[in-house]
């Protein structure tokens, strides 16, 4: 503590003490607030900035596109007789194989029906058994010229008559044993049946083919999907520039995304594009076949499909965050030699997930800013580069597909 009661030869000493104890103070307070020590010259460090250097790489052109799920082969189950339905053969909901017996339709008409026709082909060939006989004996008769040759042509029409009764008797048989044959309704291809439509106890109709079940399979399925046609016109030409190169005879690989932004492990191909242009919408239908072991994809249903359609053979890709985008065009900050960040305006093309792939105004080796933009508050000064990480995606998290 600093007396004022010193005697009056002391005033310099007093003032000198008061001094020194004031910047005392006030270096302390200083260090307590943790104020960051002045650089050289009194300027503040360089600010600390996350960079990723450009690089050249080969691109995948990805697009995504919404789609439909279709069932690869659909087959209705409808009566091909009229009858009561007398049993449901089949466990709703599950797999039948071809030839599985679904539905018993009342079967006593159409075996009276068989029956009968196998009657008449019986009668037939008993009339053709005895006009061949009478055949056989005006032959010898005719050429001794015992009977008249008149007679003898209307033994040999007879006969013919009836043989043609007979084959007119026996596609009857057949026709019968045919109908008798539909009464027993089987699955005309392997797939998952659904809900049966009709009960035991209805009658079903052969002239209104009568639904009875739906089977669909789905262990491969189609999806159908869109693309603008001037989508499809920039790339072809971008092929024909040589800025990107098309697959070549490869199958395009389709990568299936589900609502929740989960991608099926399996790939499938792309079968075909078409060759017009929807008038009323100016789009293209592009289908693809994507297996379906599990039955995660059901018919109807809807999905993004992502599709590799052409490749750069040298391209550059930026987190979406490095690239600020305005009406002006894409821009993106660059660290120069002397550290100081300058704007640097890009062409951006397509988002490949969380990237952006660079088409031009980046080199090979060029430091570009990510992460840190709140840190530099002097607009100019130099920075400190250090490599950025990208954070991992949190737990459960789905991926980015934009």
């Amino acid at each position: 503590m600093i007396r004022n009661d010193l005697p009056s030869p002391f005033p310099k000493l007093r003032a000198v003490l008061c001094s020194l104890t004031i910047l005392t103070v006030l270096s302390a307070c200083g260090a307590k607030d943790g104020a960051p020590a002045a650089g050289a010259g009194g300027k503040p460090p360089p600010a600390e900035v996350g960079v990723v250097t450009a690089a050249l790489q080969p691109v995948a052109l990805q697009t995504e596109l919404p789609g439909r799920v279709e069932a690869v082969r659909v087959a209705q189950v409808r009566a091909r007789v009229t009858g009561v339905v007398q049993k449901r053969l089949f466990r709703e909901g599950s797999e039948v194989k071809a030839g599985q017996k679904l539905f018993q339709i009342d079967a006593a008409p159409y075996q009276a029906a068989a029956d009968s026709a196998q009657a008449v082909l019986a009668k037939a060939q008993a009339n053709l058994t005895q006009a061949t006989a009478q055949a056989r004996r005006y032959k010898p008769l005719v050429e001794a010229n015992a009977v008249s040759k008149q007679e003898y042509i209307n033994v040999v029409a007879a006969q013919k008559q009836a043989e043609a009764d007979v084959a007119s008797a026996r596609a009857a048989l057949q026709t019968a044993r045919i109908n008798l044959g539909y009464t027993s309704v089987t699955a005309p291809i392997f797939g998952r049946i659904g809900r049966a439509l009709v009960t035991e106890g209805a009658l079903v109709s052969q002239t209104d083919a009568t639904q009875l079940a739906l089977i669909q399979q789905t262990s491969s399925v189609y999806v159908n999907f869109t693309q603008s046609a001037n989508d499809v016109l920039r790339l072809r030409k971008a092929q024909g520039e040589k800025q990107a190169r098309s697959g070549g005879d490869k199958a395009v690989p389709v990568h299936v995304v589900l609502e929740d932004g989960s991608e099926l492990p399996r790939a499938g191909k792309l079968l075909f594009s078409d060759l017009s242009v929807d008038p009323t919408s100016g789009q293209i239908t592009l289908r693809a076949e994507v297996p379906n072991p599990d039955g995660i994809l059901m018919p109807g249903q809807y999905v993004r499909v992502r599709l590799s359609q052409a490749e750069l053979p040298a391209g550059i890709l930026l987190p979406q965050q490095a690239v600020t985008r305005s009406e002006k065009g894409d821009t993106v900050l660059v660290v120069g030699a002397d550290g100081k960040p300058a704007p640097r305006p890009v062409k951006v093309g397509a988002a490949q997930g969380n990237q952006w792939v660079v088409l031009e105004g980046l080199k090979p080796g060029e430091q570009v800013i990510v992460d840190g933009f709140q840190k530099m508050m002097v607009p100019g000064a130099p920075v400190k580069p250090v490599p950025w990480k990208a954070s991992a995606p949190a737990a459960g998290a789905p991926a980015s597909g934009r």
